[in-house]
C-alpha cells in the first residue's frame, strides 16, 4: 500500500469527528512470553491501516490527531535513534521514512508523548478523546488503548470518551482496488505453498514436514511469516477444527487438511484444502469431497450483492445438507451440526477473521471465505474446501480458484502433472 491509502483511511475516519476531538492510535507492544522472552512484535492492525507502519518495526508508535474547525493536525511518536538498543531490537525507522510511509508530517520521539497530550488537552480546545476500544471477548487483557482511557478517566476527567473502533470495521469493510490487487498475490503465494505440500504428500509423512515444505514455499517467494498460524493435520487430527501439535503421522489413506494463507503488503489470504496422503481419493472421500466441492460451487454462483452475509451460512449448510441427504448421512436440516461443524464464511483482509460492519448486506468489494467444511467421524473423514470470495457488481469471482480444487486437479498435482 502506498501513503495516499492510509491518508485516506485517516481523511474518511477524520470526517467522522466532532471539531474538538483529540484521536490516539496505539501501535502496540509485544507480549512477554517467559523470564526476559518476549513474543514477536505484531503490531494493531488497525493502527497499521491508518499509517502504514507496524511491519515488523519495533513498536511503541502513536499517532496523535487533533481535529479543530481549522481541520486535523496529526503526530506519530516513535522511538528515538538509540544505538545500543537497535543492536538488540533492530534499526528503528528514521522520521523521514515515518513520514514516507505514514504521509504524517509531524514526528516526535515517544517520550515527549505525555506532555504533548497534556498540553493537547489543557488547551481548553478539546472535550473529547477518539480511542480504539475493542475486546473480542469480556475477560481480554487491556490493551494499550484500555490502559490509557483508564489513566484518563483519572486524571482528566472532564473528557468524553469515543470509540471508533466501529466507524474502522465500517471502512475495512469494502476492499480498495489496492488491497484486492494485494490479495491477489498473496494467493499465488499461497497457492505455490498448497501445491507444494500435495505434490510432496506421502504415507508416514508427519505434519511438521508438510508444514516445512509450506513455510519453505512461503519464505522463497519472500514471505516471511504466513498469514496466520498454519492448520495443518492429518486423520484423526482433522476433526479438531483449529489445530497446531503438527505432530501426527499420516497414516495411508488418510486425508490430510490444510488451512493455511500468506500475507502480502498486510493482506491476509485463507485457504482450505483436504487431499489423500497417497494422492488417490477412496470412494467414500470422493463422495464427501463432491459434497464440500458442489456447495461451494453453488455459493459461487449464488453469492451477489443485497444478500444478508446471515444467509451465506445458512445458504451453505442447506445446501450441502441436500448433498449429505442423497449419501444418507442426514434425513433432515435439523441434523446438519453432526457433520457441519461450524460457519460458512468469515471476512479476510488485515486481520484473517477481519473486523467488518457484519450488519452490511453482500456488497461488490467485500472480500470473504466460502468455507464449506464436512466432519464424518464414523468415516474416519474431515476436511474443508475453503476459498476467497470477491463480491463484484453483479455477482462474485473466486480469488482462490486457480488453488487446485476439484479431485481431478488435486491428483494430478499429486501425481506431478501441474506446474
Amino acid at each position: 500500500m502506498n501513503q495516499s491509502f492510509h491518508m485516506e483511511n485517516r481523511a474518511t475516519l477524520y470526517d467522522t469527528l466532532e471539531p474538538g476531538t483529540l484521536l490516539l492510535s496505539f501501535a502496540g507492544s509485544a507480549p512477554r512470553q517467559s523470564a526476559d522472552a518476549y513474543y514477536p512484535f505484531f503490531a494493531n492492525r488497525n493502527f497499521v491501516y491508518l499509517t502504514g507502519l507496524g511491519g515488523g518495526e519495533p513498536h511503541e508508535f502513536i499517532l496523535m490527531a487533533q481535529k479543530d474547525a481549522g481541520g486535523v493536525s496529526e503526530t506519530i511518536f516513535s522511538l528515538p535513534p538509540d544505538s545500543h538498543a537497535e543492536r538488540w531490537t533492530g534499526r528503528r525507522l528514521k522520521p523521514d521514512e515515518i513520514r514516507e510511509k505514514s504521509g504524517v508530517k509531524q514526528i516526535a520521539s515517544v517520550d515527549t508523548f505525555p506532555s504533548a497530550f497534556h498540553r493537547a488537552v489543557s488547551s481548553g480546545k478539546i472535550h473529547t478523546l477518539a480511542l480504539d476500544l475493542y475486546k473480542n471477548l469480556p475477560g481480554d487483557e487491556d490493551d494499550a488503548a484500555y490502559r490509557f482511557a483508564g489513566h484518563v478517566s483519572e486524571a482528566y476527567p472532564f473528557l468524553r470518551v469515543t470509540n471508533y473502533h466501529r466507524q474502522l470495521c465500517v471502512q475495512r469493510t469494502i476492499k480498495k482496488p489496492c488491497e484486492i490487487e494485494a490479495m491477489k498475490k498473496a494467493m499465488k503465494v499461497t497457492r505455490a505453498g498448497i501445491e507444494a505440500m500435495m505434490r510432496a504428500s506421502k504415507p508416514g509423512m508427519y505434519e511438521y514436514e508438510y508444514k516445512a515444505v509450506y513455510d519453505h514455499a512461503l519464505t522463497s517467494r519472500g514471505v516471511l511469516a504466513p498469514a496466520f498460524p498454519s492448520i495443518i493435520s492429518a486423520g484423526e487430527n482433522n476433526f479438531c477444527i483449529h489445530y497446531y501439535s503438527y505432530t501426527g503421522q499420516a497414516k495411508d489413506g488418510d486425508m490430510i487438511l490444510n488451512d493455511v494463507g500468506a500475507c502480502w503488503d498486510n493482506e491476509c489470504n485463507d485457504v482450505s484444502r483436504g487431499w489423500p496422503c497417497n494422492g488417490k481419493f477412496t470412494e467414500r472421500q470422493r463422495q464427501l469431497y463432491t459434497c464440500a466441492y458442489n456447495t461451494s460451487e453453488h455459493m459461487f454462483h449464488t453469492i451477489k450483492p443485497g444478500i444478508p452475509m446471515a444467509d451465506v451460512d445458512v445458504i451453505s449448510h442447506k445446501y450441502c445438507c441436500e448433498q449429505l441427504k442423497k449419501l444418507g448421512l442426514l434425513s433432515s436440516y435439523d441434523e446438519i451440526g453432526k457433520y457441519m461443524w461450524h460457519g460458512g464464511a468469515h471476512h479476510v483482509g488485515y486481520d484473517v477473521h477481519d473486523a467488518v460492519d457484519m450488519t452490511r448486506p453482500v456488497s461488490p468489494g467485500m472480500v470473504f471465505c466460502v468455507d464449506i467444511g464436512i466432519y464424518v467421524q464414523e468415516w474416519g473423514i474431515g476436511f474443508r474446501v475453503e476459498d476467497n470470495c470477491l463480491v463484484t457488481e453483479d455477482g462474485c469471482v473466486n480469488l482462490s480458484a486457480d488453488v487446485p480444487r476439484t479431485i481431478e486437479e488435486i491428483e494430478a498435482v499429486m501425481a506431478g502433472g501441474r506446474g
